[in-house]
This record gives structure tokens, C-alpha cells and sequence, in this order.
């Protein structure tokens, strides 16, 4: 029995089936874009742990601050013994998100935990309830995350009841909506959001809308800047707050260090979290200095948020954007990827669209163009094929028929290559 074998074994005894897996790889250690098992195989990286790894799997400089804190101290919590890397960082976020106005930031552990002190945040700050989200959004598996979150299976299902107060409306998915037509799928979707002000929610009470630049699990669906300005003057006409949620668009993978850049989005509150810190948990929680001060001390916080091995982390993965060309490697991993996804939709007719925006890239696939019936079985066999070439990806989208690229921004080139060949082969076995 080989070593995978052995802890695959052990990992059904020990572990809930509820852990899905994408991958039979079981890691022993990895470097860059490459993954080495446990039994000594070489495996490509296409998913980046889900976004966490835009700066590659242990970047030397990352690595070496991790080591340096660790010999310091493990765990203060801030609350009680201030240090340094905390407040270096939250002044950095400051300057580095988006936005020419006064900002704070504090830290939490994971993506959800931003997205729910957010909430709390903007809840506080306009003394309001409800929340608008977007259909085919992904926030999080806690109780608001879950609520916000749109895709009911595996997400939701049988774990209500849930968070009150939430609203959702159509995000502007143009290959399903409107023909390709953004436009078009733009306007319909500002249309549902007035709509809804009339028969479902008074926007008086809405405290906050959320979303991301680019849809992630929703299946790497993009607005455009259009819509994002025509959103931010509906909603600000009612004093409703935009909440941007940055936790996989953000650091990199979309050609600039945050999408909001790209799309010109005016926000009050952005979140950031998985790339960040390369691998080690934590996420940011950036506003408008007069909002984040509306909550009563004691009121944000949390015993493990802003710890200082992350902290240690999170300014080495920025000091690696600050200075070095990764932005630029990561707009031309993303050209690269896309110009090979339309040369695999000119040969295949089940790749509907391919879609993105810098390095977040993926295709859907359908069985039909032109009704465009979603081909999740074909999907699932696609990524099958390539897990069986010791590649991994990742699936995506509601209909979960969407191959979605989340590879290190500055992956090897051969590595891309043998990694796009490996998929051009799979749909030749479809």
C-alpha cells in the first residue's frame, strides 16, 4: 500500500465524508507551482489552495519572516499585548487599498469572519438591518456567510434556519442573462435592485451592499466598471453602504493589486484575506476611518485575529508586490491562460464562454451553445482527467460546470504549458 493509500485510509476512518476533496494528492511539500506528494510524485498546481497562493507555495522571503517571528513569540493576543507587526500591517492596508480617504483596518482570521464583521460593522454605523447580496455569490460557510452565499447545494442545504434580513438580487451575468450583452445584462440587473426597493425591502433600511468585483465560486463571472458606478449612485442615493468583497480578486489576481482598481469601484468598506499572507490565516477589514470608529470599544476583535506569524506574513507577501514585477508576470499568465482557453473554444463546442479578468480566468461548458444547457457531468470528468495527470483544478459556478484557473500568479512557464496541454488533452477524452 502506498502512503497515500495509507492516510487516504485512515483519512475516511478519522475525518467527516462532509470534507470534500478535489484531488486524491496527499501533499508532503511543495515549492512555487509545483506540489510533491507524500509517495514522491510531482504534481502542477492550477488551484493555489483555493486563491491563497498567489505568491507561489513558499516564497523564500515569506518563509523567512515566518521563521524570524516565530523565534520571538507565537501568540500575544492583541487585545492584551500590542506588537508591532499588527500595526505595521494595518497602516500598510491602509495605503494600499483602494480608496483617497482616511482608512482603518483590523484583522480577523478567515474570509468569512471580514465579510461578518462587516456586516456588524455597517449595521452599527447606519443603525439599519437589512443587507442586498448578489445571486451566485460565495461569502462564507458561517451563519451570515452561509446566508449571503447564494448556491444552495452543498453550501446551504439543510443548515437554516438563517440570518434575517437578507436580500438578493440578480448580478449581471451577461452569458446567461443577456446573450454576452453586459450592457444589456447591466441594466437588468439595476432594474431587479429598483425593483426590489419597491416590493421587498425599503431601501431606508438597507444598510449595506456586498459583493465581489468578479464572481469566484459563482464561476468567475465580471461586471464592468459601468455597472459598478451606476450601483454605487443607486445605493448611495439611500445612504447604503458597499461592502466589497476583495478575498479572492484581491492581491494580484486580477492584474492589479485589488480589483476595485480595474473597475473604479467607489467602496466604504473592502475585505481581503486568502493570498494575503501566503498560506497563513488572516483577513483584513479596511473602512473609512469615521465608520470603523462608530463601534463601541470592545465591540470588534477576537483572540487569534491579527496573529503575528500571519501579521509576519502578510508584510512579506506585500513587500514581494512592492518589489517585484508580480502584477505584470500575473497579466501575462492571465493572457497567456485566456488566448489558450478561446484556441480550446474554437476546436470544442461544449466550452460555452471564457471569461475573466487578469489571472482569474475560466471557461464554461455546456452541452449545447446555443441553449446553453450547463454540462456539469463533462466538468466533473474534465477535472477527473486532470487529476489523474497529477494536475489540480478547481470547478466553479452554480451549475458547477465552470473550470476556473487559480494558479500562482508567477508560476513556471513550463509548468503553464504542461498544465494547458494537460487540459487541451481532457477534452480530447470527453
Amino acid at each position: 500500500m502506498t502512503k497515500s493509500a495509507e492516510l487516504t485510509e485512515i483519512r475516511n476512518r478519522a475525518i467527516p465524508k462532509a470534507i470534500f476533496q478535489t484531488t486524491p494528492c496527499v501533499i508532503d511539500r511543495a515549492v512555487g507551482s509545483t506540489i510533491f506528494d507524500v509517495d514522491g510524485h510531482e504534481w502542477i498546481d492550477f488551484a493555489g489552495g483555493i486563491g491563497v497562493l498567489n505568491a507561489g507555495h513558499c516564497p523564500e522571503s515569506v518563509v523567512l519572516a515566518i521563521k524570524a517571528q516565530a523565534e520571538k513569540f507565537l501568540h500575544a493576543c492583541f487585545h492584551v499585548s500590542m506588537y508591532e507587526s499588527y500595526i505595521r500591517l494595518a497602516d500598510k492596508m491602509n495605503q494600499i487599498t483602494p480608496g483617497d480617504f482616511d482608512k482603518k483596518t483590523f484583522f480577523s482570521n478567515s474570509g468569512v469572519e471580514a465579510v461578518e464583521n462587516a456586516i456588524k460593522i455597517a449595521r452599527k454605523f447606519t443603525g439599519r438591518p437589512a443587507v442586498l447580496c448578489f445571486e451566485n455569490a460565495f461569502h462564507g460557510r458561517t451563519l451570515m456567510g452561509m446566508s449571503l452565499t447564494s448556491k444552495t447545494m452543498p453550501y446551504k442545504s439543510g443548515f437554516g434556519p438563517f440570518a434575517p434580513e437578507v436580500y438578493r438580487v440578480p448580478f449581471p451575468y451577461a452569458y446567461r442573462m443577456a446573450d454576452g450583452d453586459q450592457a444589456a445584462a447591466n441594466q437588468k440587473s439595476l432594474d431587479a435592485i429598483n425593483m426590489a426597493f419597491k416590493n421587498r425591502v425599503d431601501p431606508e433600511s438597507v444598510a449595506a451592499i456586498i459583493f465581489e468585483p468578479v464572481l469566484g465560486e459563482g464561476g468567475f463571472v465580471p461586471a464592468d466598471a459601468s455597472f459598478f458606478n451606476e450601483l454605487r449612485k443607486l445605493t448611495q442615493s439611500y445612504g447604503i453602504l458597499t461592502i466589497c468583497d476583495e478575498i479572492q480578486t484581491g492581491f494580484g489576481r486580477c492584474g492589479e493589486l485589488y480589483a476595485s482598481e480595474i473597475f473604479q469601484i467607489d467602496t466604504d468598506i473592502i475585505l481581503s484575506a486568502k493570498s494575503m499572507a501566503s498560506g497563513l490565516p488572516i483577513s483584513a477589514i479596511t473602512g473609512k476611518s469615521e465608520i470603523m470608529d462608530a463601534i463601541q470599544v470592545g465591540g470588534l476583535g477576537g483572540t487569534y485575529g491579527g496573529n503575528p506569524l500571519a501579521c509576519a506574513a502578510a508584510l512579506a507577501t506585500i513587500d514581494l508586490f512592492e518589489t517585484t514585477p508580480m502584477l505584470e508576470i500575473a497579466r501575462e499568465t492571465g493572457h497567456i491562460v485566456r488566448e489558450f482557453f478561446n484556441d480550446l473554444q474554437k476546436q470544442h463546442t461544449c466550452i460555452g464562454d471564457v471569461r475573466g479578468v487578469g489571472a482569474m480566468i475560466a471557461m464554461e461548458l455546456v452541452e449545447n451553445r446555443k441553449t446553453r444547457e450547463p454540462a456539469p457531468e463533462k466538468t466533473s470528468a474534465l477535472s477527473a482527467y486532470c487529476s489523474r495527470q497529477r494536475l489540480c483544478t478547481l470547478s466553479a459556478g452554480t451549475f458547477s460546470n465552470v473550470i476556473r484557473i487559480l494558479s500562482p500568479l508567477n508560476i513556471e512557464k513550463k509548468n503553464l504549458k504542461k498544465g494547458l496541454d494537460i487540459i487541451a488533452a481532457g477534452f480530447r477524452q470527453l
